[in-house]
């Protein structure tokens, strides 16, 4: 098996148990909340985060993959200081999260910039599974980039150029935030493969927004895992259209391909609160145990498919 760091230590592939492949702790600006953010409460919001990973925790999920790297507001003393009071794995990631342009950091630094140097994203990339996190200790376990509506852009090329070169170097996991109705995963594929990545080694998030059988078909063919990741986001794609469309991927033999999860948060500061609620009430970390599992067994999916989706195929994507 794989030893894989955690936010609060290592843990081997075996022990990751059953997984939700996509959830956040937190989302947010930093910049802003320092700065706008008056009510922010440091420790109300940690003890927040400890009491909704907790229950997630007593409703039989073992880990979470959390996809907040740059360009999302990752802190990894935050997400430490949590780990430490949950019996739940918190497994984080490094990468950058652009739909088109580079923080300014990278703008003129890079291989055939005005300052010509190997490409920094890929060495910050490596020495962050490498090495550890901002000085924390915690070392990242997989990769997060995106490509979306504004498709193959020079700065998420970039981005996804990088990705691929960090995990040759090292081995690390790929996730890739996509836009099913682009069929952006595939293009995605496409640059990463081209700097020899293994795409058996690869999750495409948000596969769970559509339901084009054969878009997540030629997904799975070419080895890839499909995010089913968007539970609760029903006004992207209703509720029952997300059940059945992984009955159909297991019912086409797809599924050692599937995995699952909400994409939500403990916080997250794009939306206010009330209204987020109100449009999205079943966007929480419970939604999957309490809703989305029945629903996938009066369908017809056995046990043993379910752990397939929970914890052998998030196992996998580890080896």
């Amino acid at each position: 098996m794989t030893s894989i760091p955690t936010a609060a230590g290592s843990i081997d592939s075996a022990d990751l148990g059953r997984t939700l492949v996509h959830e956040h702790v937190f989302v947010l600006g930093t910049e802003y909340q320092q700065n706008y953010q008056d009510d922010w409460d440091e420790d109300a919001r940690v003890a927040e985060a400890v009491a909704a990973l907790t229950k997630l925790n007593s409703l039989g999920i073992d880990t979470i993959l959390d996809p907040t790297v740059l360009g999302l507001g990752r802190h990894i003393p935050r997400v430490r200081r949590i780990a430490e009071q949950v019996d739940l794995n918190i497994v984080v990631a490094t990468g950058l999260y652009t739909f088109n342009d580079l923080p300014f950091q990278f703008h003129s630094n890079g291989p055939g910039l005005l300052f010509d140097m190997p490409e920094p994203l890929t060495e910050l990339f490596v020495r962050d599974l490498t090495e550890g996190i901002a000085g924390t200790g915690v070392r990242a376990a997989f990769l997060k980039c995106a490509i979306d509506t504004p498709g193959l852009t020079p700065g998420v090329e970039r981005v996804l150029r990088a990705v691929g070169q960090a995990h040759v170097r090292t081995g690390a996991p790929v996730m890739v935030h996509t836009d099913p109705h682009s069929r952006s995963g595939l293009v995605a594929q496409r640059v990463l493969a081209e700097e020899g990545v293994d795409l058996s080694k690869v999750l495409i998030a948000h596969c769970g927004d559509t339901t084009d059988a054969e878009y997540l078909a030629e997904l799975a063919d070419a080895g890839s895992h499909l995010g089913m990741d968007r539970f609760g986001l029903d006004d992207l794609l209703p509720f029952e259209k997300r059940v059945d469309t992984i009955v159909r991927l297991f019912e086409r033999g797809y599924g050692d391909h599937v995995t699952i999860s909400h994409d939500t948060s403990c916080y997250i500061d794009w939306f206010e609160p009330e209204a987020l609620s109100r449009a999205a009430p079943r966007w929480h970390y419970r939604h999957i145990c309490e809703d989305v599992l029945p629903a996938l067994r009066e369908r017809g999916l056995s046990d043993s498919d379910l752990d397939t989706i929970l914890v052998a195929n998030p196992c996998r994507l580890f080896a």
